[in-house]
């Protein structure tokens, strides 16, 4: 296998440096959501159900018809803290590969469901892409606390 050279820091570094900030990313998401507003007057799932309503894709209006309108508080409250708890996650470096997973599989739900916002679409790809690369170059090998805790060994 061929070593790998980086600048400033080993790639191992670097990778950590990316998976932190994509958790900072996570937590810049929530923190900037309007808790009350989603988590009391629905206002996040109201809007998704705006956005499943117009989708090009059938599957995309039935399924959140099924899974998501007959529940909208339980459902707001998981996708805020599910976004809090991937941010503190992967900042911290805490059950690194589970949330990696999480984070990828909702980036790829946001991008189905907003097929039409180009900015959106930008934001969700580059955040599942980063997800994938941390995940698959084991990015909880530095500066984490699974690392810490040896948990999920090289």
């Amino acid at each position: 296998m061929q070593a790998v050279h980086s600048y400033g820091l080993s790639a191992a570094h670097w990778l950590a440096l990316l998976r932190i900030g994509l958790g900072l990313w996570w937590l810049e998401s929530w923190r900037h959501k309007d808790k009350r507003g989603w988590l009391q007057r629905g206002t996040g799932i109201d809007w998704a159900k705006g956005v499943a309503a117009k989708h090009r894709w059938p599957l995309v209006r039935t399924s959140f018809d099924r899974v998501v309108a007959p529940r909208p508080r339980p459902m707001a409250y998981v996708v805020v803290f599910a976004e809090l708890a991937l941010g503190l996650g992967l900042t911290v470096g805490l059950l690194t590969p589970v949330a990696l997973v999480a984070g990828l599989l909702l980036n790829l739900l946001y991008f189905v469901l907003m097929i039409h916002d180009w900015a959106e679409q930008g934001q969700n790809l580059m955040m599942a892409l980063v997800s994938l690369v941390a995940l698959l170059a084991m990015s909880w090998q530095t500066w984490s606390l699974d690392a810490a805790f040896h948990l999920f060994g090289a």
